[in-house]
């Protein structure tokens, strides 16, 4: 989002994103419902569509961050890609069919239903930090929807950017998907732009614009944003179980994901217990950081900085910094930054009160279950949350007493792979929900329509009003 004058190019984008904003909406008003064969052919072409080019946007992204291991972006982008297509193929049928709901007694012989029509033409906003996952994502449901759409990846991974528009490019017609590169003032122009949908991906604080910019337009939004996302050690916690699980959680793709724990909270006897496990499991992860090609670098050096200002500015206030790797001297500076502990932080540094989006584990101490249930309530309700332990009591307690986009038990991330559960946050974290039926839904016109039978009663509560009509108002109610 940007307030700097429009520039040649920029109004150029500007006058691309109307023109293929008409065409679409040309092309879904002369189809308005495509019928389900339709559908399935944009779901397979999409399908299609990242299996040809698979290997190209590997080598892509790798090139955008510097260093990404191919199998943590099939991993984490790839597979679940093509499951949530594959789900939302099985399901479809069920997915279209009208919904037959009650009709009030009063009412009746006539009938209820819901259809589901797509809503037209979506605008996507996507992050670099999974930039195929996260464009092509909410695609998937409004291609199910039977919608068509724009895509806007960030200009933070200029390669996987271009690649992705060339590949949709051989695969979908312009009037059914398009992508549009740009900057900043692209993307500002993107989101005030007259879209039925507009989903964006991204920062708490753009977020922000974002929605003011599509209010202006009456667009509706799903937000997915981030914050600080909590991991909670129970007393009841096995750690040789839980701690590589979080340790996983926490540094795959470097921790820049929006669901990565962001600090952990540890039971005050089990704290030092607990530094010594995270240690030891990122180790077994990645024995060595720097030149590990298992081991993802900062997407650039703006990124870079900015997470070395929020170690420098811990330390200045007083946090003990653990480092895992001291930098090795002479060797070539890369951007993979090694990750850090941080113990005796407090509110007033920026490292708790910013999301970190990197490699930087802060852990808290607790003293009592209620008091990191109240530490966690005094923020912003964030878009995940992680329990670990075995006390059922206490589990349904943190589940009862806290608010958050997604949770996942004894494990982290795992929740956003569940097809058949939505993903979305809740409050600064984020409004709205996609994946599954729950994106489908998200991109559909929920329409209510009432059929009247041909034997209506209606005809009895018309004017002019008898002595009758009293009794008769009485009786209606009784039937609610």
């Amino acid at each position: 989002m940007s307030s700097n004058p429009t520039s040649p190019a920029t109004a150029a984008m500007e006058a691309e994103i109307q023109r293929l904003i008409a065409l679409q909406r040309r092309a879904h008003t002369a189809a308005m419902s495509p019928e389900r064969a339709v559908r399935l052919d944009r779901l397979a072409r999409l399908d299609a569509m990242i299996e040809r080019h698979a290997a190209a946007f590997i080598g892509l992204i790798a090139a955008d961050f510097g260093n990404r291991s191919r199998h943590e972006i099939t991993l984490t982008e790839i597979l679940p890609l093509r499951a949530g297509i594959r789900h939302a193929r099985q399901h479809l049928r069920a997915w279209m069919k009208p919904r037959a709901v009650a009709t009030a007694l009063a009412f009746r012989p006539g009938r209820s239903l819901i259809l589901r029509q797509p809503l037209g033409v979506i605008g996507i906003v996507s992050p670099w930090n999974y930039p195929l996952l996260l464009a092509l994502s909410p695609l998937v449901g409004a291609l199910a929807a039977g919608n068509r759409a724009l895509l806007k990846p960030s200009e933070l991974t200029p390669g996987f950017s271009a690649g992705l528009r060339a590949a949709v490019a051989d695969f979908f017609a312009a009037e059914e998907l398009a992508v549009i590169n740009g900057d900043a003032q692209v993307g500002a122009a993107f989101c005030a732009a007259p879209f039925d949908h507009l989903v964006f991906t991204g920062s708490t604080a753009v977020g922000r614009q974002v929605a003011q910019s599509a209010a202006a337009g009456l667009v509706p939004v799903t937000l997915e944003l981030g914050g600080k996302s909590p991991a909670i050690i129970d007393a009841s916690c096995d750690l040789n179980v839980a701690i590589p699980r979080l340790a996983w959680g926490k540094l795959i793709n470097a921790g820049q994901t929006c669901i990565a724990p962001d600090y952990v909270l540890v039971p005050r006897p089990q704290l030092e217990a607990c530094v010594a496990a995270l240690r030891a499991a990122m180790l077994r992860l990645y024995p060595r950081f720097e030149a590990n090609p298992d081991y993802t670098g900062i997407i650039n050096e703006h990124h870079l900085r900015r997470l070395l200002g929020l170690l420098d500015d811990a330390r200045e206030r007083g946090a003990s910094i653990i480092e895992l790797e001291a930098p090795r001297p002479g060797a070539a500076p890369t951007r993979q930054l090694a990750p850090r502990l941080l113990l005796d932080v407090d509110d007033g540094m920026r490292i708790m009160r910013e999301e970190i989006f990197g490699p930087l584990l802060p852990i808290l101490p607790y003293d009592s279950l209620a008091q990191a249930i109240d530490y966690v309530n005094a923020r912003d309700r964030p878009l995940a949350l992680y329990w670990f332990g075995r006390d059922r009591a206490g589990r349904e307690q943190v589940l009862a007493r806290t608010i958050a986009g997604g949770v996942c038990i004894n494990d982290s991330l795992l929740h956003v792979a569940q097809d058949a559960l939505p993903f979305g946050g809740v409050g600064p974290s984020g409004q709205g929900h996609y994946h599954g039926e729950f994106g489908f839904r998200q991109f559909s016109k929920e329409k209510p329509v009432f059929v009247q039978s041909r034997f209506s009663g209606g005809g009895m509560v018309y004017p002019p009003y008898r002595a009758s009509m009293d009794k008769l108002l009485r009786y209606i109610g009784w039937l609610g």
